[in-house]
């Protein structure tokens, strides 16, 4: 795969305005976070759901009732997620959140007896395949996030969990795009012809080499134990991974309905599930880490 310096001039500058949003709604505050999801998942859900038509046309003939009460309940999942003590204006979130994700995947399953005077059970599944696929990876993103909401942890440490997720894939996806653009030859799957073997392998060595070094270069013995270089570098390995497969998995869905780009909403890189693929299969690994392994 050869290097096009006027397509990394196009990822470069869209990547930079990406990375400026996506840092302010990290780093800000968990509200700027919640935010900036809440966006993300709502656009991942209206391109899977065109993708799913495409693949599917039967998908088409789904209620409205449907469509938008699946969108809205994997929401309330991402707010059920959050910490505890998580609340705007003494309304707790995590409390709320459970009765509406239940209310509104009841609706639309209301919705698919309402359109057919039975269950579509095609239809449903395809529903639930997209909680599961963009829902859920979020929500556990969310837990990540507000995990230490008011702990008393050292200052910006309740960031670190997610920053260590996005971090390991902004840095494999780049390593891996250069190296395989320089000494990429083997195609690494027939799904997506363009990655390399050699691009993979260098963008994951890469991802695990710079987190531990970033790690090393904070890390205090003495400090809060996240810190730790070897936490980092695990991290990096899973996400580098399964953040790999993630992207493959979207390459299918797209080769399945038959389109190149999920949507349009960057220049250069495509739609938001063409962006967030990584994240939404790598997350739940991670989280396993962090939360099973660490704890």
């Amino acid at each position: 795969m050869a290097l096009n310096p006027s397509v990394l001039k196009t990822r470069s500058l869209t990547a930079a305005v990406f990375v400026v949003v996506m840092l302010t709604g990290l780093l800000w505050s968990p509200w700027s976070f919640l935010l900036l999801f809440s966006f993300i998942h709502f656009g991942c859900w209206i391109e899977y759901e065109k993708i799913m038509v495409l693949i599917n046309g039967e998908y088409s003939n789904i209620s409205s009732l449907h469509r938008y009460s699946v969108i809205i309940a994997g929401w309330c999942l991402m707010l059920y997620f959050c910490n505890g003590g998580f609340n705007f204006g003494g309304v707790y979130l995590h409390d709320i959140a459970w009765w509406g994700c239940m209310g509104f995947l009841a609706l639309f399953v209301v919705g698919e007896i309402a359109q057919y005077r039975t269950l579509n059970f095609n239809n449903i599944g395809r529903s639930a395949l997209g909680l599961l696929y963009i829902s859920l990876p979020l929500a556990l993103l969310t837990y990540l996030r507000t995990l230490l909401y008011r702990a008393p942890v050292p200052a910006f440490a309740d960031r670190v969990p997610v920053l260590m997720i996005v971090g390991a894939i902004w840095i494999n996806d780049t390593m891996a795009y250069i190296v395989g653009s320089l000494i990429g030859k083997r195609p690494l799957s027939v799904i997506s012809p363009k990655k390399t073997w050699e691009g993979t392998i260098g963008g994951v060595i890469l991802s695990i080499g710079v987190m531990g070094l970033i790690a090393r270069s904070i890390h205090n013995p003495e400090d809060f134990s996240l810190y730790a270089p070897i936490h980092w570098m695990a991290v990096a390995a899973i996400a580098a991974v399964t953040g790999t497969a993630g992207d493959l998995l979207e390459s299918k869905l797209k080769r399945m309905a038959g389109i190149k780009d999920s949507g349009q909403i960057m220049p250069g890189h495509g739609g938001f599930l063409d962006r967030f693929d990584s994240l939404l299969v790598a997350t739940p690994f991670a989280w396993c880490y962090l939360v099973w392994v660490i704890g």
